[in-house]
């Protein structure tokens, strides 16, 4: 059964992962307006640039015009999240904080596919040659967390000694 502090959680991830999308649908709004088709500012010279792209794949373009099939691997995962909450098979602020980055990210992307047929990508780094957005990062960085939770969540299993002796019916123990 799901407790009321369950909910809570989820209530509070999903109230994050919201504003989340809409700080992520705001700012396509802006460049939308502001960039496209084929407009650029630069921020930071050589290093930041904000630039209009039309992603109709996912990471770096690729799988190109598959737009249903990403809805239905945004929304399958969306749904795996809210069971791993729920069920609580993970727990601790690191996965939680992870689960309103991807969550909210992946919402984010979702809209844009859904409504536009393509993701907008705006962000330009000299360095890192892929033009993502705001989503991108919310899931990259939300992904990276959820390995550090489940990392984590492994150190805990074994930090709890295995061989620990059980309390007999008589109410002594009987250990080695």
């Amino acid at each position: 059964m799901i407790t009321v502090g369950e909910v809570m959680v989820l209530a509070i991830i999903l109230a994050v992962a919201a504003g989340l999308v809409g700080i992520d649908q705001l700012i396509k709004y802006f460049i939308v307006e502001n960039l496209a088709p084929d407009g650029h500012v630069s921020v930071i010279d050589h290093v930041l640039s904000l630039v209009y792209v039309e992603n109709r794949g996912v990471a770096f373009g690729m799988f190109q015009n598959h737009v249903w099939l990403f809805a239905v691997i945004t929304l399958l995962l969306m749904g795996a999240m809210i069971w791993l909450i729920l069920s609580k098979r993970i727990t601790g602020k690191l996965f939680y904080v992870s689960c309103m980055l991807i969550m909210g990210g992946g919402i984010g992307n979702l809209i844009d596919r859904m409504f536009r047929g393509f993701v907008v990508d705006y962000l330009s780094l000299s360095f890192f040659p892929p033009v993502c957005n705001f989503a991108d990062y919310c899931v990259t960085i939300g992904a990276v967390l959820l390995v550090a939770a489940l990392l984590q969540g492994d150190r805990k299993a074994k930090s709890v000694p295995a061989d620990v002796p059980a309390a007999d019916t008589d109410g002594e123990s009987h250990g080695a």
